[in-house]
């Protein structure tokens, strides 16, 4: 029996630690690029909550084609796959990383 509470605890753990760093993936309103980092500032479609990103890894497609980051200053409305966590680059704090930047040229343009 204490093997079973003790599995189930662990079980729990790691469901919440998954389900912390999970990836969502929404609309997104493009407010800022810096170049030299490739940070992003993002907004959420509808709404106002903002994160800054790391987007140096992420995989960048415009209109299924890829795509390099400085072509994103183009556009103003992402679809956009992050991973939610707390990090410091450079000594700036971050709100998590982007992993997949989806881009459609029939979307709004800046």
């Amino acid at each position: 029996m204490k093997t079973f509470k003790s599995t189930c605890v662990i079980v729990c753990i790691l469901a919440f630690c998954s389900l912390a760093l999970s990836a969502e993936f929404g609309a997104y309103r493009l407010l800022s690029l810096s170049e030299s980092e490739k940070l992003i500032l993002v907004s959420k479609v509808p709404g106002k909550a903002k994160f800054l990103l790391d987007a140096s890894s992420a995989k960048i497609t415009v209109d299924g084609n890829p795509a390099e980051y400085k072509s994103l200053k183009s556009f103003s409305l992402i679809q956009l796959k992050m991973e939610h966590r707390k990090l410091i680059k450079t000594g700036i704090d971050l709100d998590g990383v982007a992993i997949e930047i989806r881009i459609s040229s029939s979307e709004k343009s800046r």
